[in-house]
Formats: C-alpha cells, sequence, structure tokens
C-alpha cells in the first residue's frame, strides 16, 4: 500500500529551528495536496499549512511567516521548515495526502502518516 513517513521531530528551544520529512511510498503516479497537520494534548487536530502539485500554499494564521511549507515532486516528499518556535507548537505533527495516484490502488483519499513529536521548551 502507500504509506507516508514523518521524521524530523525532535525537542528544541524556543526560537530554534526544525525541519520535517515526510516520504510517500509505493507505486504513485502523483499526489494533488500534501499537507501538515498538528494535535497537542487535549486539543482536536487542526491544519498547519497545505500545498498543492502546483506549489500553491496556505497556511495557518498561527504559523504564518514562521513556517515554509515545500515538496518535491519527483520525490512524493513534503517538507515543513519551522522558524521562531514556541512553545505553543508543541504537538505531534502528522503528514496528509489527498487523492493520491496509485497504480495498484487507484486514486486514494485523505491518507495520513504516523505522526512525529515536535517538543518546544527550554
Amino acid at each position: 500500500q502507500v504509506q507516508l513517513v514523518e521524521s524530523g521531530g525532535a525537542l528544541v528551544q524556543p526560537g530554534g529551528s526544525l525541519r520535517l520529512s515526510c516520504a510517500a511510498s509505493g507505486s504513485i503516479f502523483s499526489i494533488n495536496l500534501m499537507a501538515w497537520y498538528r494535535q497537542a494534548p487535549g486539543k482536536r487536530r487542526e491544519l498547519v499549512a497545505a500545498i498543492t502539485r502546483g506549489g500553491t500554499t496556505n497556511y495557518a494564521d498561527s504559523v504564518k511567516g514562521r513556517f515554509t511549507i515545500s515538496r518535491d515532486n519527483a520525490k512524493n516528499t513534503v517538507y515543513l521548515q519551522m522558524n521562531s518556535l514556541k512553545p505553543e507548537d508543541t504537538a505531534v505533527y502528522y503528514c496528509n495526502a489527498d487523492q493520491v495516484l496509485s497504480r495498484d490502488y487507484g486514486i486514494l483519499y485523505d491518507c495520513w502518516g504516523q505522526g512525529t513529536q515536535v517538543t518546544v521548551s527550554s
């Protein structure tokens, strides 16, 4: 099946930077939308940033100017560069892929990775 694997989560100090990666594996022709979500303890999952295959981006107001989402379509990989990190950024970050064109499974919707922990603390 198609798999999404996140990496890069770590413990960082406030004001620090971190880059998350998510690689989609399998026989994939294309992915229309890739995104990063996060979920903090006791809170619901929220959209952090999204990017289309063509490069159009969208960000949550709370991360605008600090986070940058990008993707490498040839590698089916999406990245999240996080700068000026704050304690409120602490959460499990999840990778999402929507409208995945797969050779074996046709079109797949709303695929999720396992998540990676980001902790911002001094």
